[in-house]
């Protein structure tokens, strides 16, 4: 592991999708999740979300539709809340399940509209 890119994901990790998540996840972690989680942060938020090029706002729509079109609700609603923190509007979340339903298919829109809609709400309630 490079520690260097291992803090750096957790610091963009972190402050995509807060405190208590990031946490969360690496409490819960044992011998079996650990290797995965550290992976997760090294690779995906220090090595990828670390680069430039993209903005945060710009890899979390890529994220949305992403996720919306693979089906994978439980990432999406995780994601839709780091898109917020990002800066992605509610409106621009909209426009790209729409853009999801015509390339990726109505169902996996719809599904990405239900999860939004849980994210919205959980947004909300913080």
């Amino acid at each position: 592991m490079d520690q260097d890119v291992y803090d750096k994901g957790r610091e963009i990790r972190t402050a995509v999708l807060g405190e208590a998540y990031v946490q969360k996840a690496a409490d819960s972690a044992d011998d079996f999740t650990g290797p995965f989680q550290d992976l997760v942060t090294e690779y995906c938020w220090g090595a990828v979300w670390g680069r430039d090029g993209l903005s945060y706002k710009t890899r979390s729509m890529l994220n949305l539709a992403m996720l919306a079109a693979l089906n994978r609700p439980n990432e999406l609603r995780t994601h839709v809340r780091g898109a917020l923190t990002n800066g992605v509007t509610p409106e621009e979340i909209r426009e790209i399940f729409m853009q999801v339903a015509v390339y990726a298919g109505v169902p996996a829109a719809v599904e990405a509209f239900r999860t939004a809609r849980a994210a919205f709400d959980d947004a909300e309630q913080r």
